[in-house]
């Protein structure tokens, strides 16, 4: 399945409405044009003062695939059950220094943005993505010696859409089920912050 929209309660782009995070994926190459066209989308992000904290480590199983196993050993056992047709996995880090050697409090902020542009870039490709909090980001450190100055906030894995009867009844079920959000009102405030809330 890969047109899931979300029932928006208005209207807003096909892009944003159309991106969600699938577990389904086929076992088929992602084509490293594809790989460098969500980067370049990254690139364009917008930081504070321009800044760009972010930084992308790419593991591409077609490329390199002895790196890409290093890094998909770094996922939690449940990412790994899901994620055995992904084809690209990219490590999300922020730089958490300025160039003075200062912290950097927006580094997060930023490098989440630029994370989103690559969502949205391989959405718009066709591609299926999916942004994951559960990986161990001191084992990724390690092996592939990444610098102390650069937290790791996310890996995204992207492949071509599969299909979801493929995965366990359990996932298959919540790749279908109706896609829900917070309503509106409980994420937004309007002229400050009530005292009732």
């Amino acid at each position: 399945m890969t047109h899931r929209p979300a029932p928006t309660d208005i209207d807003i782009h096909p892009l944003l409405a159309g991106r969600w995070s699938p577990r389904a994926y086929a076992q088929q190459p992602v084509a490293h044009e594809q790989v460098v066209a969500v980067l370049e989308a990254a690139r364009w992000a917008p930081s504070a003062y321009n800044v760009q904290p972010w930084r992308f480590v790419v593991f591409e199983k077609g490329q390199d695939a002895a790196a890409f196993e290093r890094a998909f050993a770094t996922l939690v056992p449940f990412n790994q059950s899901w994620n055995a047709h992904a084809q690209v996995l990219i490590a999300v880090l922020a730089d958490t220094l300025t160039a003075k050697g200062t912290i950097n409090p927006s580094a997060s902020y930023d490098a989440g943005a630029a994370g989103l542009a690559v969502l949205l870039q391989a959405h718009a490709l066709g591609l299926a993505a999916h942004a994951m909090g559960g990986f161990d980001a001191a084992k990724l450190r390690d092996t592939f010696a990444i610098p102390e100055r650069y937290q790791a906030l996310s890996m995204i894995s992207i492949a071509h859409h599969g299909e979801a009867e493929a995965l366990p009844a359990a996932l298959a079920e919540r790749e279908q089920a109706p896609r829900a959000r917070l309503a509106l009102d409980e994420i937004a405030k309007f002229g400050g912050w009530p005292e009732s809330a």
